[in-house]
C-alpha cells in the first residue's frame, strides 16, 4: 500500500490534513475547564449534522459496534421482542448482537442487495396488537451491499400501526455523508462513528438518543456499565467524563462538524451523490452490476460491483493493493468474492474518484476481465464535467 494514494474503503475515510493535526495534539487535564471547550462544542456539533434539536448526544471511546451496544443496553430488557430486517453484513451483526443479549429477534429475511421491507414491518407491527415488540432495527446504509433504505418509510410504517415501539438506526455508514433527519424521521436512537462521513480516526461510537429513549433508560434491565448513558450524562455535566476520554478524536469531531456545517449539510451531500454518480456512470460503462437492486437503493457513500460468474471479485482488490498501492473494498458475507467495493465517502473529491475508478479499470483488465480500458474513466469524466461541483475547499 501506499500513504501516498487516497483510499477508496467504506472506512475508515481519507482525512483531511487539518482533521489530522487537530488529533494530534498536546496531552491536556481532562478534568479540567479546557476539555469543556472541546465537549461540548462537539456534541453541539453531532446534533446539528443529526438534524435534531432535542436529542441527547453520547460519544464513547468505540466504535460503531460500540453505538449498537449502546442503543440495546439502555433502553431494553433480556427477553425483549425486537424486530429486524437481514438484508446485509452489518444487519446481520447488529442481529446477532440481540441476539447474544438475549433479546428476542423477529428477522425478516431479504435478499441482500434490496432496501429494508417496510411493508412487511408495518404487517407484522400491526399483528402485534400487545405491542410486544419494543424496538425496530434498521440499517440506514448497509455497507456490504452498497444499499440505501428508506427511514421515513419504517417510520410511516411504525405510525400507520400504531405501534410504540423505540426506532433504532444504524447510520454508521450514511451520517454525515448522506440525508439524515432524526427529528422528522422520529429516530429514537442513531448510531454513526467517527471513521466514516466525520472523516476521522476510528475510535468514536457517536450516538444520539431522542426524549422518547431516554425515558426508558431508568427501566431497562440489560447490563450496563462502560456503555451507561447515565454516567456519561453526569460527566458531561461537569466538563468531563465517567472514564479517560479520547480528547485527540474528540478536538478532531469538533474541527469535523465546523467544517461539514460551513460547506453546509445539502452541499455534503450533493458531493457525495455526484461523486457516486460518476463511479456508477463508470460501471455502466463497464457492463457491469451494482449489487444494488435498483437505483432507489443506491448507496451514495459506497459501491459494491458484481463481477462476472466464476470470477473471484476479491482478485481485484488484492491486486490493487500490491500491484498500485491503493485499497478498495471485498465484498462480506453472502457476496464475499462476488463483488469488490469502491468506497466513496468523507473526504472526496471528483479528481480522487478518477484515480480510484482508472486503478480499478487497471486492475479489471489485468485480470483478464472484458473491460475497455478507459471506458469507465471517460463515463466518470463525461459526467462530473456535466455537473456542477461544489468549491474545492468543501472536501478540503
Amino acid at each position: 500500500m501506499s500513504f501516498q494514494n487516497p483510499v477508496f474503503i467504506p472506512g475508515p475515510t481519507n482525512m483531511p490534513e487539518v482533521l489530522r493535526k487537530a488529533v494530534d495534539m498536546p496531552t491536556l487535564d481532562h478534568r479540567s475547564p479546557l476539555f469543556g471547550q472541546i465537549l461540548h462544542p462537539a456534541i453541539a456539533g453531532v446534533k446539528q449534522v443529526l438534524k435534531s434539536k432535542s436529542a441527547e448526544v453520547f460519544i464513547f471511546p468505540a466504535s460503531g459496534t460500540g453505538g449498537w451496544e449502546t442503543a440495546l443496553t439502555n433502553t431494553l430488557s433480556a427477553g425483549d421482542k425486537i424486530l429486524a430486517a437481514r438484508n446485509g453484513m452489518f444487519s446481520h451483526r447488529w442481529i446477532d448482537m440481540c441476539q447474544r443479549h438475549d433479546l428476542d429477534v423477529t428477522i425478516v429475511e431479504t435478499p441482500w442487495g434490496e432496501g429494508l421491507p417496510a411493508d412487511r414491518y408495518e404487517e407484522i407491527l400491526t399483528a402485534d396488537t400487545n405491542h410486544e415488540i419494543q424496538a425496530v432495527l434498521a440499517t440506514h446504509n448497509e455497507t456490504a451491499t452498497g444499499v440505501k433504505s428508506d427511514i421515513a418509510a419504517v417510520r410511516r410504517a411504525l405510525d400507520a400501526a400504531g405501534h410504540p415501539a423505540l426506532l433504532f438506526v444504524d447510520g454508521v455508514s450514511s451520517i454525515a455523508s448522506m440525508d439524515f433527519r432524526m427529528e422528522e424521521w422520529g429516530v429514537d436512537v442513531a448510531v454513526t462513528g467517527s471513521q466514516k462521513g466525520f472523516m476521522l480516526p476510528a475510535g468514536l461510537a457517536i450516538v444520539g438518543f431522542s426524549p422518547k429513549a431516554m425515558e426508558v433508560i431508568e427501566t431497562a434491565k440489560l447490563p450496563r456499565t462502560f456503555f451507561d448513558v447515565r454516567d456519561m450524562a453526569a460527566g458531561y455535566a461537569n466538563n468531563a467524563y465517567p472514564y479517560t476520554p479520547a480528547v485527540g478524536l474528540l478536538n478532531g469531531l469538533k474541527l469535523s462538524c465546523d467544517m461539514l456545517l460551513g460547506e453546509g449539510l445539502e452541499n455534503v451531500f450533493a458531493r457525495h451523490n455526484r461523486i457516486a454518480s460518476g463511479v456508477r456512470a463508470a460501471v455502466g460503462a463497464w457492463g457491469l452490476d451494482l449489487c444494488a437492486a435498483s437505483p432507489d437503493v443506491y448507496s451514495d457513500s459506497v459501491s459494491a460491483i458484481r463481477t462476472p460468474e466464476g470470477f473471484n471479485a476479491t482478485d481485484i482488490v488484492t491486486l490493487a493493493a500490491e500491484k498500485y498501492g491503493v485499497a478498495f473494498g471485498v465484498g462480506l458475507g453472502e457476496v464475499a468474492g462476488k463483488v469488490f467495493r469502491i468506497g466513496h465517502l468523507g473526504s472526496l473529491t471528483d479528481v480522487m474518484a478518477l484515480s480510484g475508478i482508472a486503478t480499478a479499470e487497471m486492475c479489471m483488465v489485468d485480470l483478464g476481465l472484458d473491460i475497455t480500458l478507459g471506458s469507465g474513466v471517460a463515463a466518470a469524466q463525461d459526467y462530473y464535467r456535466n455537473q456542477d461541483a461544489a468549491p474545492a475547499k468543501a472536501a478540503a
